[in-house]
């Protein structure tokens, strides 16, 4: 029960609003004076406030600033019997949710509380959200710190609040699935079922009884009714994987059901409703498929309306120590062996492998430096045993840098064609100091405006 707090001086009112609000369903604390609100806040919790903008020697204004210094979430409806503009317009742009001018209409604030209270529950909701990223730089079991994956996550975190259809994209073993779990687990659906299906995996001629289902006898060998994946995700997230590879005349059923929300299992006569939030993934360019006319043009931005693009482990290398460390933790306690870590030069030779199967490969690769060891360490010679690495060839860091740094100049100096104000700004540095970039590594401004 949603507890509120009232706070105004005139005692009658204090009664009136109190049992108004009782009467609502809602538990509720009042306060003559500001002193004794903000302890009920501090001291019981309260869920929203109603506060008079003007108290005896008290600035109503100013008790909201204390009230949600105490808790910065909580909503705050200013009552004022003094409704001109100016105190409306600064009681809002100091952190007030909303105003009501006495007398005000009963309706008109019971309506304004519940608004209030909404708003305060979605934004309580956002905040958890953001606080799993932040916290672990990531959802359970998503593992990263790079900033590409911190970016991934944050999209992932506001496409969970919405109920837009997603597409995620992504090489094969970059963790498509995962992130499709979490998406689901931190939704508004998330009570619901999740089913995943693998669009590669089923016969062409059983996807449509698969995902749609089936009446007794609708075919010979159907003995019984079958629900199909559409109806098992009912109420939750249906997890279209590898949806790429999809059939033509399939594409154009699921088109009409993700219009109509209703599909006709095979032999049925009657169309069965669905509630889903769908999640699509491919490991292929989905906008060069329908280039190609091998995907509906129609389907792809049915599905495509919130992308999330997982970068390739061999741009967000600086995981690999942390992923490493994670597989190695899991691997080992469900095989019961007793490892500590890594030997020396174990990470570098992780370091330099490109990953061609991602993160996929990756954990296959511990998994069997694990069942292959005989002691309490990884060894360099469990690691990618048949792959060879130039570790030898690695540049010392300062080398790397200056490497990384005159590359770095050629490409803004193509890119603004040798305008050195712009690719400064771009760059984020100083004019001067940009041209000393240019100087250092003997790079004329010139020989790029000739181009």
């Amino acid at each position: 029960m949603d507890r509120i707090l009232v706070l105004d001086d005139d005692q009658n009112l204090l009664k009136v609003i109190m049992m108004r609000l009782e009467a609502n369903g809602y538990q509720v604390a009042t306060a003559t004076e500001a002193e004794t609100a903000l302890r009920i806040a501090k001291e019981e919790g309260v869920d929203l406030a109603l506060v008079d903008l003007k108290l005896a020697g008290e600035n109503g204004i100013e008790v909201m600033e204390e009230l949600h210094q105490i808790d910065h979430e909580m909503p705050i409806i200013i009552l004022t019997a003094y409704g001109t503009i100016k105190s409306a317009v600064e009681s809002m742009k100091r952190g007030a949710d909303s105003y009501l001018s006495k007398p005000f209409d009963y309706h008109d604030l019971l309506m304004q509380i519940k608004n209030g209270l909404e708003k305060s529950r979605l934004s309580k909701e956002v905040l958890r959200l953001r606080h799993m990223v932040e916290g672990k730089y990531g959802f359970e079991n998503v593992i990263g710190k790079s900033e590409k994956m911190k970016k991934v996550l944050a999209r992932v975190t506001q496409a969970a609040e919405s109920e837009s259809s997603i597409y995620i994209e992504g090489e094969s073993g970059t963790g498509k699935g995962l992130i499709a779990k979490t998406l689901h687990f931190a939704s508004a659906s998330k009570e619901g079922p999740f089913v995943a299906i693998n669009c590669a995996t089923i016969p062409e001629n059983l996807l449509e009884s698969e995902l749609f289902g089936y009446e007794k006898g609708a075919f010979t060998g159907a003995t019984r009714r079958k629900k199909g994946f559409f109806l098992q995700a009912h109420k939750g997230t249906i997890f279209l994987d590898e949806i790429s590879e999809m059939p033509l005349f399939m594409q154009a059923k699921l088109l009409k059901v993700l219009e109509e929300k209703e599909f006709y299992p095979l032999g049925g006569e009657k169309p069965v409703k669905v509630d889903i939030r769908l999640i699509a993934a491919s490991n292929k360019n989905m906008k060069e498929e329908v280039k190609k006319e091998r995907f509906r043009e129609d389907l792809f931005y049915r599905i495509y309306v919130i992308p999330i693009e997982l970068p390739p482990l061999r741009n967000r290398k600086e995981d690999i120590p942390l992923l490493a460390e994670h597989c190695l933790k899991k691997i080992t306690k469900a095989n019961n062996k007793e490892i500590k870590g890594f030997s020396r030069g174990v990470l570098q030779k992780l370091m330099l492998y490109p990953w061609p199967g991602n993160v996929r490969e990756l954990e296959n690769t511990i998994e069997c430096a694990v069942a292959m060891a005989t002691q309490n360490v990884i060894t360099e010679d469990l690691i990618l045993p048949t792959q060879t690495t130039d570790v030898e060839h690695l540049k010392p860091l300062g080398e790397a840098k200056k490497v990384f740094e005159r590359n770095y100049a050629i490409q803004l100096m193509e890119l603004t064609r040798g305008n050195i104000s712009r690719a400064a700004k771009m760059a984020g540095k100083y004019r001067a100091d940009f041209y000393g970039l240019l100087k250092k590594y003997n790079l004329n401004p010139q020989d790029f405006r000739k181009k």
